[in-house]
Formats: C-alpha cells, structure tokens, sequence
C-alpha cells in the first residue's frame, strides 16, 4: 500500500523544469570531464600563440588604435571568439553526432525530458563552456597588463551570452543539416568571416561604410563590443544595443531551432 502511493507521488510530481535543463547540462559535464586535459588545455594557449603572432609582430607596423597600443586593443577582444569557436563546434558537430550517430537523444526524451529541455540543456552547456574559455583567455593575458581596468576581471561574463548566442546559431544550422560534410560551409562561409570583420583585428571604422552595416548584422562584432566596454571601462549606447542584439538574436534563433529540432526528432 505505501509502495503504491509513493509510485503516485512520484507520478504526479515529475521533475521540475529546471531539474530537467540541469541534468541536460550535467550529462553533457561528465562527458567532456572525461577528457579534461585535451578539452581544457588549448584554451590556454591558443591567445598567447595569437597575442604574440599577430599581436606582437603586426604591432609594429601598426599605430595607436583611438589611443590604444595594438596589442591591448586585439587582447580585448580575444575572450570572444574562444567562446564563439567552443559554443559552435558543440551545437554543430557535436549535436549532429549525439542526434544522428550516437542517437544519445532518443533515450534522453524516452524519460521525463522534452526536446525543449533537451536543447535548452545544450545551450546552458554551451553557454558555460563559453564562460570557462573566456576565463581562460583573461588568465593568460590578466598578468601582461593587457587588461587596464578593473573591470575587465568582469568581462568573461560575454563569454556566457555569447556562448549562448552561438548555440542558438549553430543548433539552428544543425535543424537543416543532413550530412556532417556539410557544416564546412557554414564554418568556411560564415564563421570565418566573422572572425575577420567583426572588429577583432581591426577597427569597424577603417572598413567601407557598407561593409560596416553589414558587420552590424554579424553577432560576434557585438560579443566583441561587449568585452571591449568591460575592458576599458567604456559603457555609451553601441554597448546597449549589443546587449539588446545578443538578447534578442539568441531568444527568436534559439525558439526557431529548437522547434525545428523537435519537429525533427518527432518525426
């Protein structure tokens, strides 16, 4: 008899809904600490390879940037592409191989977790994954003195939103994704690029002003932007809407994927 009613409470009290994004998050946590060293180690040595080749070396021949030598102007933008380059493999390639291959899905939406939360658990993952490599550049660059103000110690915090953002771009890609080949076009098409003209290695303004509008519209210029304003101390209005873009940009991407996904998965 009290079997029986402890079988009813369980029933009629299933797992919260953040209960079920977390243990999203913790699945995919044990998987990538099994591995700990060879994930977590290029982080830290990736920027200094960056600071000192293009940093360093193009330094020389470039000028103050708005007052700023080169190099402290490209270290405050180096947290974000960490983030970006993380969030993207892990909603592209690693959704694919976990929905296709591994089709660790189906016995994760066979429990109490939805297709919603199962994404929604994916995006968190990637979006923290974002924040341990951002905090990862700033520990490598903190003690150069590439990083003035105080607030910069603040500044991986992007790297949480902009981990997130790229989930939702990158599981979005995924939704039309049939063959694994097929990513190459979109890293070589879109996130390259990105990389390129977002404000990273040069200032938006020495563009055309076309292709400055058009910078606008990628979300890693505004990732950039939101570690730069933390770095130097330098909230104004562009931070704002930056803040907005990411909002926005990561909410209607983010719903669109994860309906799409879950129309897949169903069918």
């Amino acid at each position: 008899m009290n079997s029986t009613l402890t079988v009813r409470k369980i029933k009629s009290h299933p797992p919260s809904l953040v209960s079920r994004v977390l243990s999203v998050w913790f699945r995919h946590y044990r998987v990538y600490t099994q591995n700990l060293i060879s994930n977590g180690f290029p982080p830290f040595l990736e920027p200094l390879f960056f600071l000192a080749g293009i940093g360093l070396g193009l330094g020389r021949y470039v000028g103050l940037i708005d007052g700023t030598p080169y190099v402290i102007f490209l270290a405050s933008g180096i947290m974000a592409p960490p983030a970006m380059f993380t969030a993207t493999f892990e909603c592209t390639f690693g959704t694919f191989i976990r929905l296709v291959f591994d089709k660790n899905y189906d016995g994760m939406i066979s429990s109490s977790i939805t297709v919603r939360d199962l994404f929604a658990g994916e995006m968190l993952f990637a979006g923290t994954k974002g924040l341990v490599f951002s905090a990862s550049v700033l520990c490598v660059i903190y003690p150069f003195k590439l990083i003035s103000s105080p607030l910069g110690l603040l500044a991986p915090i992007g790297g949480f939103f902009t981990g997130l953002m790229f989930a939702a771009l990158g599981l979005f890609i995924t939704s039309f994704v049939k063959n694994i080949n097929h990513f190459n076009f979109y890293f070589t098409g879109v996130v390259t690029p990105m990389f390129f003209f977002s404000g990273l290695v040069f200032p938006l303004d020495s563009l055309p002003p076309y292709l400055q509008h058009t910078a606008e519209i990628l979300p890693l210029t505004h990732s950039i932007r939101f570690f730069r304003a933390f770095c130097f101390n330098h909230f104004d209005s562009q931070f704002a809407f930056s803040c907005f873009y990411i909002i926005i940009f990561t909410a209607v991407v983010g719903i669109l994927a994860i309906r799409r996904l879950e129309k897949r998965i169903i069918s």
